[in-house]
């Protein structure tokens, strides 16, 4: 199959799952999805780049705790059964 009958293969198969979905009303509920969702982003409160930074900076030092915790454990948990075996 050529380039050019394997386009007009897909141009109609393309073409045939948007008449699919326009027929059964797809089209319409997700135009109503896409509006509905952008009528409560505009609702929201973004954060100023202070408090995101803040909250970057939060959540990173957050990450490097639980993870100093997770390597004393790990560390503790070995001595133990190392001590026990």
């Amino acid at each position: 199959m050529n380039s050019t009958t394997s386009l007009f293969v897909w141009s109609a198969i393309i073409a045939a799952a948007f008449a699919v979905a326009w027929r059964l009303g797809w089209l319409a509920k997700i135009t109503a999805y896409v509006q509905q969702t952008r009528e409560e982003l505009r609702k929201c409160t973004w954060p100023s780049s202070e408090e995101l930074w803040g909250s970057t900076v939060l959540v990173m030092v957050a990450t490097v705790l639980l993870g100093i915790f997770t390597v004393v454990a790990d560390f503790a948990m070995a001595w133990v059964v190392r001590s026990i075996v």
